[in-house]
């Protein structure tokens, strides 16, 4: 290995795309990045603004908003570098560790909070009287501080296990961002064992979260069908619609990348968009669409911006 030259920059190719389409993709996902940062922007200034927002479900809703911002910006700009460069965009080592372990931080971090979030749901649900004691401000720093922590710790092993490696040969990344998957086909030693460890580890804590979510809205299942009146259900099953969509749009992508050990499909780069760049942007617009407590608020906050705009009674 001492006689190996070590690769020091990496280049981004980018998601598979026929090269007369570069200038219209490029203001396509630079119109969803501008969107996605002004949309959970929103979502965390309303929730700051709004008193009657101050609730468990949104704050974490606040955390959830704030990763997404952050996650999309992890990858985004990287996405836009390559299809502004013909060749590729050019990445140092350092930079890509740095993107890498960023980017599975803000991933699990999330994943997490979707655990958490759903165990909220269960309880405003099944013990609607005694929530606010069980979910006080203390308990919910605590959870959220617990997911930061697990995503951090998470992310620095899959950090670890993908750059102790050597990279000597190949250099261009088959991809519009550093992740483990496609850094790992460049490194010049054997990886089955890393793509096995990543592979046991993403699966470990993706089934995980996914069983504790599900065995949560399980019970909670239980517990509307407890309910006696029509009206009563229908309400109770509102508040978890929307976290069951964004549930299902985090995980379905992610299973498919990471949980099929040695995949190189260029698939995965188109799915990859999915849950880099839709779903950030798609949780503001789910939580603001189907919560009328969020519409009202972003209503209120527009009329103290724009107060010779607001012709609606909910305004006032």
């Amino acid at each position: 290995m001492k006689n190996l030259s070590l690769v020091t920059t990496f280049v981004l190719m980018g998601i598979p795309h026929a090269p007369a389409l570069d200038t219209a993709l490029l203001g396509v996902f630079l119109l969803l990045y501008i969107l996605t940062v002004v949309g959970n922007l929103l979502i965390l200034l309303v929730i700051r603004v709004d008193s009657h927002l101050h609730t468990p479900v949104y704050y974490f809703l606040a955390n959830l908003s704030f990763i997404d911002m952050w996650l999309s910006t992890v990858t985004a700009p990287t996405m836009l570098m390559t299809l502004g460069s013909p060749g590729g965009g050019a990445v140092s080592l350092g930079g890509c560790a740095a993107q890498l372990y960023s980017f599975h931080f803000l991933g699990s971090t999330e994943c997490f909070l979707y655990t958490v979030m759903a165990y909220d749901r269960y309880l405003a649900i099944s013990h609607p009287l005694r929530h606010s004691g069980l979910m006080s401000a203390r308990t919910c720093a605590r959870l959220a501080a617990g997911t930061w922590l697990s995503g951090a710790l998470h992310s620095g092993v899959q950090t670890a296990l993908t750059f102790r490696l050597p990279y000597c040969g190949p250099h261009r990344i088959q991809h519009y961002f550093c992740d483990a998957p496609p850094v790992l086909q460049l490194a010049c030693a054997d990886t089955s064992a890393n793509e096995m460890l990543i592979f046991v580890s993403i699966g470990v804590v993706a089934s995980g979260c996914f069983l504790l979510i599900a065995l949560s809205y399980a019970c909670i299942g239980c517990c509307i069908l407890q309910i006696r009146t029509a009206e009563g259900r229908r309400r109770a099953f509102q508040t978890c619609t929307s976290h069951c969509i964004v549930v299902l749009c985090f995980f379905g992508p992610g299973v498919f990348i990471y949980l099929r050990p040695g995949s190189k499909d260029a698939v995965d780069r188109v799915v990859a968009v999915f849950y880099t760049v839709l779903t950030p942007l798609l949780n503001p617009l789910v939580y603001t669409l189907r919560n009328k407590e969020v519409k009202k608020a972003l209503l209120k906050l527009r009329s103290g911006l724009f107060p010779w705009r607001c012709d609606s009674p909910n305004c006032r």
